[in-house]
C-alpha cells in the first residue's frame, strides 16, 4: 500500500501544480505585437456582392460616311481630343470635281452679272418703245435661267466640300484610340467601321442586381465597389427598375471615379437586400474561426489578450455583426490574432 500513497501524493501535488504552472507559462510569454481597433455600434444592411464592369460612357465604334482609300490613321493607343482627326482617306479625285464646280459657280456668276443690268437697261427702252417687250421677256428668262443654274452648282460644289470634308473622320470627343479594324492602302466602303474611339475620363460600373435589392436603393446612394486590387466609393447613377423576367435581376449605372478605376476592369458591388438595422461590429480581420466556433481577442487589464466567442452575423463591407460578451468601445486585436493565447501579454503597435 506504500507504493500506491506515494504516487496518489505525487498525482494530487501535480493537480495542485497545474493552474500555478500554466499561470507561470503565461508569464513566461513575451508580448506579441498586435494592432488593433474598436468595436462600434452602428447602422448596417445585409448586402449581397454581384459582378460588375467598369465601362465608359462615350465609348464610340467610328465608320465612315464615304468610300475611298485609307492614307492615313491614328495608331492604338493615340490620345485625341474633340475635332482631331483620326482617319484619313485620299480625296485626289474629289477635290479635282470640286475645283470643277467652283469654275461652274464662277461662270453662273458671270452670266448674272451680265444679265441683271442688262434686264434694267431693256426695262428703261421697252418704257421708252425703244425695245421690243419680247427681247425683255427673254432676258428676263435668261436671268432666271441663270439664278437657278447658279444655285445648282453653288450645291454641287457644297455637296463635293462635304464629302471632301467626310474624307476625315475626326474625333467626336476626347478620348484614347483604343482599336482599329484598317490598315493603309485599304479601300474602304460606306459606314465600314474604323476605328473605336473610348473616353477614359467619363466612366461608370455597369452591373445587374437582384430584384429584393431594388426597394433599398436610390439614386445618390453610395455603394462599395471594390476587387482584388483596390475599394472605392460608387454613387448610383441610374436605377432600371424594370426585372429581367428570366434572371429577376435589374441594371445598375454607378458612378465611379476616373481616376481610380479603368475601363473594361471587373469588380464587385456590395449591394443591400434588407433594411438597415443598429449592430455592435467587428472589422472582419478581428475573428478568428476555429472548428470549435468563432472568437475575438479583447485587449483586457495589464494589456493581456482575452479570447471571447462570438456568433457572426450579416456582413457590410469591411464590418462585420457580433453577437457575444463585447460591448462598444472595447479594444479588440484585428492583426496577430491567430497566435495569440488566453491571457498573453500584447504589445500594440498600430491601430
Amino acid at each position: 500500500m506504500q507504493p500506491y500513497k506515494a504516487v496518489r501524493a505525487l498525482l494530487c501535488g501535480a493537480a495542485a501544480l497545474a493552474p500555478w504552472w500554466a499561470g507561470a507559462q503565461q508569464m513566461a510569454l513575451p508580448p506579441a505585437p498586435v494592432v488593433v481597433d474598436e468595436v462600434r455600434r452602428t447602422e448596417i444592411s445585409p448586402t449581397v456582392s454581384i459582378p460588375g464592369t467598369v465601362v465608359s460612357r462615350a465609348d464610340s465604334r467610328l465608320a465612315t460616311e464615304v468610300e475611298g482609300r485609307v492614307i492615313w490613321f491614328a495608331d492604338v493607343g493615340t490620345v485625341v481630343a474633340e475635332g482631331d482627326p483620326v482617319v484619313r482617306l485620299e480625296s485626289t479625285t474629289l477635290e479635282i470635281q470640286r475645283d470643277e464646280y467652283r469654275g461652274q459657280v464662277e461662270r453662273e456668276r458671270g452670266r448674272l452679272t451680265f444679265l441683271e443690268p442688262e434686264v434694267d437697261r431693256l426695262e428703261i427702252l421697252a418704257a421708252e418703245s425703244i425695245a421690243a417687250e419680247s427681247l425683255l421677256d427673254q432676258t428676263r428668262s435668261n436671268l432666271e435661267v441663270a439664278r437657278g443654274d447658279l444655285a445648282v452648282a453653288e450645291a454641287r460644289l457644297r455637296q463635293i466640300e462635304d464629302q471632301i470634308a467626310k474624307m476625315t473622320i475626326v474625333a467626336p470627343f476626347d478620348g484614347v484610340v483604343s482599336e482599329r479594324s484598317i490598315n493603309p492602302g485599304e479601300y474602304i466602303n460606306r459606314l465600314d467601321q474604323v476605328i473605336r474611339l473610348v473616353s477614359p475620363e467619363s466612366i461608370e460600373v455597369t452591373a445587374r442586381a437582384p430584384l429584393n435589392a431594388v426597394a433599398f436603393l436610390d439614386v445618390g446612394s453610395q455603394v462599395p465597389i471594390y476587387n482584388d486590387y483596390r475599394r472605392g466609393p460608387g454613387l448610383v447613377r441610374t436605377i432600371v427598375t424594370i426585372g429581367d423576367p428570366q434572371s429577376h435581376m435589374f441594371e445598375l449605372r454607378i458612378d465611379v471615379p476616373a481616376e481610380q478605376w479603368i475601363v473594361g476592369e471587373s469588380v464587385r458591388v456590395d449591394v443591400p437586400t434588407e433594411p438597415p438595422k443598429q449592430a455592435l461590429v467587428v472589422p472582419r480581420d478581428a475573428l478568428v474561426l476555429r472548428r470549435e466556433g468563432a472568437f475575438v481577442f479583447r485587449v483586457g487589464p495589464e494589456q493581456r489578450a482575452q479570447r471571447v466567442p462570438v456568433m457572426p452575423g450579416v456582413g457590410d463591407g469591411d464590418l462585420i455583426e457580433v453577437d457575444g460578451a463585447l460591448a462598444a468601445g472595447d479594444v479588440i486585436v484585428i492583426r496577430g490574432a491567430e497566435r495569440l493565447m488566453e491571457g498573453q501579454p500584447v504589445q500594440v503597435v498600430g491601430t
